[in-house]
C-alpha cells in the first residue's frame, strides 16, 4: 500500500455516493410505500422480516426498529425458516422480505408456503422485475445507481438505502400510532435510555430523615449544621407545617460571610433565599435536570401542594445514570 494513499478521500466519496443514494430514494415514497404502512397497521399479528446475508443482517436491525416503535416485528432467517421456524409465522401476521436482487433463493423457496397459508407478503428489492416483486403484494423498490465498493460488487449503498427504507416505514407507522415517549420508554426500561425516559424525580430524591430541612427560626448556625449532615449543598426552610418559606445554600452562605452576618445569633428566615426553584415527584428525572441547568443551580427542592416532600442534587442525577 502507498503511504500517500488518501485515506479521507475515499471515505468521503463514500460517504458522498451513498448520500446521493438516500436522496434518490425519496422517489420510492409512493403509493406503494402508503399500501405498506396501512397493511402493516391493520396488521393483527407482528412483521415476520427476512433477509439473507447483508439483507439479514440490514433486515434484523429493521425488525428491532419496528418493535421498539410500537410494531411487534422480529426476524427469521430463511434458512433455518425451512427447518422448521417457518411454524413462528401465523395467520394475521405480515411478511416483510428483503433482498436486493429479488432472487434470493432461500427466500423464494419460502413464498409458495407463505402464500397458501394467505399471509400477506411486502417484498424489498432493488429490482422491480425480480421474482421476489412479482410475487409480493406490495413491492418497495430500493434501487441504487451503483454500490459505494469501487467493485460494485460490495453491498453499501444498497444496504443503506434498505436500512432508510426501513426506517421510514417504522417511523411512519410509529407517528400514525401516536406513539409517545412513555410508549417508547416502556420497550427501553433498562440501560441510559430507560433510565431518562421512565426514572422520576421521586425514585431519586432524598426523603425523610436524610432530607435536610430547618424552622425560619432557627441560626443560621444551625442550618450550615444541617447542610453539613445531610450533604446535599443546601437546606430547606419550612415552617411547622412542613409548608416551604425558603432554601439556603452553599452559595448563601458564600455571600453572607461577605456581609459579616453573625451565624449564631441571625434567623435563617432573615436571609434565606424565598421562592426557590422546585419540582414536583411525580415529573421525570430529565426534567429535574433541565430546570437545574437552566436556573444554573445543582439542587432542587421537592413540593407538593407548596409542602417539602423531597430534595435532590446534580450528583443524584448522575449516580442515576440521567446526565
Amino acid at each position: 500500500m502507498s503511504e500517500t494513499f488518501d485515506y479521507c478521500d475515499h471515505g468521503r466519496k463514500v460517504i458522498e455516493i451513498e448520500i446521493e443514494a438516500l436522496q434518490k430514494l425519496t422517489r420510492y415514497i409512493n403509493g406503494s410505500f402508503s399500501e405498506a404502512c396501512r397493511l402493516i397497521a391493520t396488521c393483527t399479528g407482528k412483521v415476520i422480516v427476512m433477509g439473507m446475508g447483508k439483507s439479514g443482517h440490514i433486515g434484523n436491525k429493521i425488525a428491532a426498529t419496528l418493535a421498539s416503535t410500537g410494531t411487534p416485528a422480529f426476524f427469521v432467517h430463511p434458512g433455518e425458516a425451512s427447518h422448521g421456524d417457518l411454524g413462528m409465522i401465523n395467520k394475521g401476521d405480515v411478511v416483510l422480505a428483503i433482498s436486493n436482487s429479488g432472487e434470493a433463493s432461500e427466500i423464494l423457496t419460502l413464498l409458495p408456503v407463505i402464500k397458501r397459508l394467505g399471509i400477506p407478503l411486502i417484498s424489498m428489492t432493488g429490482k422491480p422485475e425480480s421474482s421476489m416483486a412479482q410475487m409480493a403484494q406490495i413491492h418497495l423498490q430500493i434501487t441504487v445507481d451503483q454500490e459505494a465498493c469501487p467493485l460494485n460488487l460490495a453491498p453499501t449503498s444498497s444496504t443503506t438505502a434498505t436500512l432508510a427504507m426501513g426506517d421510514a416505514l417504522a417511523i411512519a407507522l410509529m407517528e400514525s400510532r401516536g406513539f409517545t415517549a412513555d410508549d417508547f420508554a416502556l420497550s427501553h426500561p433498562g440501560g441510559a435510555l430507560g433510565r431518562k425516559l421512565l426514572l422520576r424525580i421521586a425514585d431519586i430524591m432524598h426523603t425523610g430523615e436524610r432530607l435536610p430541612r430547618v424552622g425560619e427560626q432557627d441560626t443560621i448556625k444551625d442550618a450550615l449544621l444541617e447542610v453539613s449532615r445531610k450533604g446535599l449543598g443546601m437546606t430547606a426552610v419550612v415552617d411547622a407545617r412542613q409548608n416551604l418559606l425558603g432554601v439556603f445554600t452553599d452559595g448563601d452562605l458564600r455571600r453572607l460571610l461577605d456581609n459579616r452576618v453573625d451565624i449564631h445569633t441571625t434567623a435563617i428566615g432573615e436571609v434565606m433565599t424565598r421562592q426557590p426553584a422546585t419540582i414536583a415527584p411525580n415529573l421525570l428525572a430529565a426534567e429535574g435536570l433541565k430546570l437545574m441547568e437552566e436556573r444554573k443551580i445543582s439542587g432542587l427542592l421537592v413540593t407538593e401542594n407548596n409542602q417539602l416532600v423531597g430534595a435532590l442534587n446534580m450528583h443524584d442525577l448522575l449516580k442515576a445514570g440521567v446526565m
